[in-house]
């Protein structure tokens, strides 16, 4: 029996990738050293000694002026800081979930009540709700009827939430975006 190890899917930061030492192919590039001091113009051989000497590495940090500008530093260090950042960006970015309720115009009032308990619960935890009207037939000739529901519920959750997008007819359905209390006007 062969064993097939499994390859680890883990997620990769995006990073930019950088030209380092010999990858930069210019004659002459601006030099800002390790200590963060502009050393000026520079021919691409000289720069490269200098990164040598120090032991660190020379990355090309902006590659569209001219002449491009070149930094002497430990470039495996930075590129670890790059990553950093980006894992802690995606931590603090915040997720906003949206939740659905669709129902009939004909959807009789018991059952538009679970309904509007299910959302009054998703507003509280925080999660938009999209509150979906489906027309059938010749319900469709009749759109006010589906907007008297849409509003009678965004009344009905008014201390919860927002009313962010209002009714507004799409083909064959009816649409509101309701937005927890603290939420209405972020994007």
């Amino acid at each position: 029996m062969i064993k097939r190890s499994r390859t680890s899917k883990r997620r990769q930061t995006p990073t930019i990738s950088y030209r380092t030492n010999r990858r930069i192919r210019v004659r002459e590039v601006r030099l800002v050293d390790q200590d963060s001091n502009n050393r000026g113009v520079v021919p691409i051989d000289e720069a490269l000694q200098i990164a040598e000497d120090a032991q660190l590495d020379l990355v090309e940090v902006a590659p569209n002026a001219s002449p491009p500008v070149c930094r002497i530093m430990d470039y495996s260090k930075f590129s670890y800081e790059q990553q950093k950042k980006a894992r802690e960006a995606r931590k603090r970015q915040k997720t906003i979930e949206v939740k659905t309720i669709r129902m009939r115009v004909k959807t009789d009032d018991y059952h538009k009540d679970i309904s509007v308990n299910k959302a009054r619960g998703w507003l509280e935890e925080g999660k938009k709700v999209q509150v979906t009207i489906r027309f059938y037939g010749r319900e469709r000739d009749y759109p006010e009827l589906g907007r008297q529901r849409l509003e009678g519920i965004a009344q009905d959750l008014k201390e919860l939430s927002t009313v962010e997008q209002g009714p507004n007819m799409e083909g064959w359905t009816m649409n509101m975006m309701l937005a927890p209390v603290g939420e209405s006007g972020q994007g």
